[in-house]
């Protein structure tokens, strides 16, 4: 039997107040996310204005990059593919700074930032509000008991920073398991090993944000992660 909207607007807030104990306001926001659909958005590949303006003042937050250069390459590929799904401009700068800085941390495996951003939008649509019917929270859905093992606070799972480096930290964790195979570690992601629809998924994604993944590479080296399969 379908739930009336009435009954899910219930079922969200109290399953958002009790994960996250985030403010009622914060709970209400998490709605328009039970209704996401996995379906691909369109990337804006039009020249804007405004863009110029948006990368000169990301480029000043750059503490991820060692050159000016490889930052305005980032911020302008990204920032347009993100401007039809996250309003708000400081948002989706933050999106993206922590996506960068978190596929890049120093001492870590590198994980191609665009393979990041396909999960993202796969996984939540880039609302940090999302909460799966699993429980699974914020824009890399991740399940409420790893603050824990990673040693943060579960109140984290809705901030932009702490939930990619929860999300990073955990892929970085299944490809090490499967042997950098990203589509068996993204089944182990998800939580779907032994099928392939989830990662299919994401690496129609990841074919949609690609063009920066060698951004931060020195010249002599290679991406270490590419699709494979089973």
């Amino acid at each position: 039997m379908m739930r009336s909207a009435s009954s899910v607007r219930a079922w969200a807030a109290s399953r958002a107040a009790r994960l996250v104990r985030a403010p009622r306001r914060a709970a209400a926001a998490l709605l328009p996310a039970l209704a996401l659909a996995c379906a691909a958005a369109q990337a804006d590949q039009q020249k804007d204005p405004e863009l110029r303006a948006v990368v000169a003042r990301a480029i000043e937050q750059s503490e991820c990059f060692e050159d000016r250069y490889e930052s305005a390459v980032w911020y302008t590929m990204m920032e347009p593919r993100l401007r039809k799904i996250v309003k708000d401009e400081e948002e989706r700068l933050e999106i993206l700074k922590h996506v960068i800085c978190e596929t890049q941390r120093e001492g870590e495996v590198r994980l191609p930032p665009g393979l990041v951003m396909a999960v993202i939008h796969v996984e939540s649509r880039f609302d940090r509000w999302a909460v799966s019917s699993a429980g699974a929270v914020g824009l890399m859905q991740v399940m409420p008991f790893w603050p824990e093992e990673l040693g943060m606070k579960r109140s984290e799972l809705v901030r932009i920073g702490p939930n990619i480096r929860m999300g990073c930290a955990i892929l970085r964790f299944y490809l090490k398991k499967e042997r950098n195979s990203v589509t068996r570690a993204l089944a182990r992601y998800n939580g779907s090993v032994g099928r392939r629809t989830y990662s299919d998924l994401v690496l129609n994604q990841w074919s949609r944000y690609n063009g920066a993944d060698d951004i931060g590479l020195a010249d002599n080296d290679q991406p270490v992660l590419k699709p494979t399969g089973y």
